[in-house]
């Protein structure tokens, strides 16, 4: 698990340029805003999150039963991810954050689409702040 890396990932990086190709300006990891969300945009208070299927547990439900090996650490660990999810929508809202999730395979798979639902959802946001 050392070799996981919690930013700089492949699809972070593809994203971040193409939302930056167009215009947004934006922050990438932000410690100072609670759950660090892989893109805030501060000005309008948004908060984006790229989330891995297998981290963030994905359809967990029917994928739970898919370990092999350490099945109690596994579960253990992807129930507490998932858990803590919850935990910072939560908070974030509470704080007048707007969140935006989009998980790893979306934007691998239609990149664009994924920069389209996020100018949207900027858009829509710019609005109401």
């Amino acid at each position: 698990m050392q070799a996981v890396k919690s930013k700089g990932t492949l699809m972070e990086v593809a994203f971040a340029k193409a939302l930056w190709s167009k215009g947004y300006r934006f922050r990438k990891n932000v410690n100072d805003i609670f759950g660090k969300p892989d893109i805030a945009i501060k000005k309008y208070k948004i908060a984006i999150f790229l989330d891995s299927e297998f981290w963030h547990g994905k359809n967990w439900k029917r994928k739970k039963h898919e370990h092999k090996s350490n099945i109690e650490f596994w579960h253990r660990k992807i129930e507490r991810n998932i858990q803590r999810d919850k935990e910072v929508n939560r908070e974030l809202r509470k704080q007048g954050w707007i969140i935006k999730r989009f998980w790893e395979k979306q934007i691998k798979n239609d990149l664009e689409t994924c920069i389209i639902i996020t100018e949207e959802f900027i858009n829509e946001n710019k609005k109401k702040k």
